[in-house]
């Protein structure tokens, strides 16, 4: 969704339409992979359950209800270009007005607590988001959200290899973590593979990747072979056996430490919603 018309249209309205969007309309690329993989499926259950996910993403167009009572938690990534001119007090303010725009016009569920341990207390509001910003090349500001339900984030995970581990760990560790998984993320996943960097970047990292992988040639092939072994685990729709367990995997890397090789997946069910705005030239006070 291109960031035309910002002078026009604040671009917290522009966030909270799209946001009120993505919980009830899947972006065009994940509805046909879902089509496409129902149509193909032979296992008699698991083409149940996908006969179950078009009904869903059809009843959900045209009701305007939400695709899953999860409507999930904003997460947010903000790369900022560094020709791009930026009031990040601003943008900062747009982007949070509109994830409580969108909260207060969807029908988005109160899923967010205040404290993680003790009271845990629901703030009633679905907010705060978790919103990251990095600084990036070029002078546009990309926006991109995922609507996090924790179905499948409770599936996401971590592993620390060995430097050595090489191509062949990296696919090893994800079919473990998606072995783990199993059929409690309601299958067919959307996977997104973080490496490199720290612990807490590989994290970030794999979240990138469900809305901007890596575009290297490598990595891209990796991302082909990662979706073929795990479509051979034979997990299946709703974990109930067939062919399709995941219909995406994406990589997003970086440099890393000699003594380390950091692999983290971010799992999202098969409702993978997702929104990208971009603001071309950037965004200051007079645009908001």
């Amino acid at each position: 969704m291109p960031g035309r018309g910002i002078c026009t249209v604040k671009l917290e309205d522009m966030i909270a339409d799209a946001l009120c969007s993505a919980i009830r309309v899947l972006d065009p690329e994940v509805e046909r992979a879902i089509v496409k993989a129902a149509s193909e499926e032979k296992d008699g259950k698991a083409a149940m359950v996908f006969d179950a996910i078009v009904k869903n993403i059809a009843i959900a167009k045209e009701s305007g209800l939400p695709l899953c009572q999860d409507t999930g938690m904003f997460w947010c990534l903000v790369e900022i270009g560094r020709s791009a001119r930026c009031d990040m007090k601003s943008l900062d303010r747009a982007i949070l007005d509109g994830m409580r725009k969108a909260q207060k016009k969807g029908f988005y569920r109160k899923s967010v607590v205040e404290d993680p341990v003790f009271e845990r207390r629901n703030t009633g509001c679905n907010l705060p988001g978790v919103v990251n910003y990095r600084m990036v090349s070029g002078r546009n500001i990309d926006i991109y959200f995922l609507l996090k339900g924790f179905g499948s984030e409770n599936c996401s995970s971590v592993r620390m290899l060995n430097p050595t581990s090489g191509r062949q760990g990296v696919i090893d560790a994800v079919l473990d973590m998606v072995k783990d998984a199993g059929g409690k993320p309601c299958p067919p996943m959307f996977l997104g593979i973080g490496i490199g960097g720290t612990l807490d970047r590989a994290a970030l990292l794999s979240k990138k990747a469900l809305v901007s992988p890596s575009g290297k040639k490598e990595y891209r092939m990796l991302s082909k072979e990662i979706l073929t072994a795990v479509n051979e685990l034979g997990i299946g729709a709703g974990g109930l056996g067939g062919s399709h367990t995941a219909l995406y995997a994406g990589i997003a890397e970086e440099p890393t430490h000699i003594a380390g090789l950091p692999v983290a997946l971010t799992v999202n069910c098969w409702a993978d919603r997702k929104v990208h705005i971009v603001v071309e030239g950037g965004f200051d006070e007079k645009d908001s």
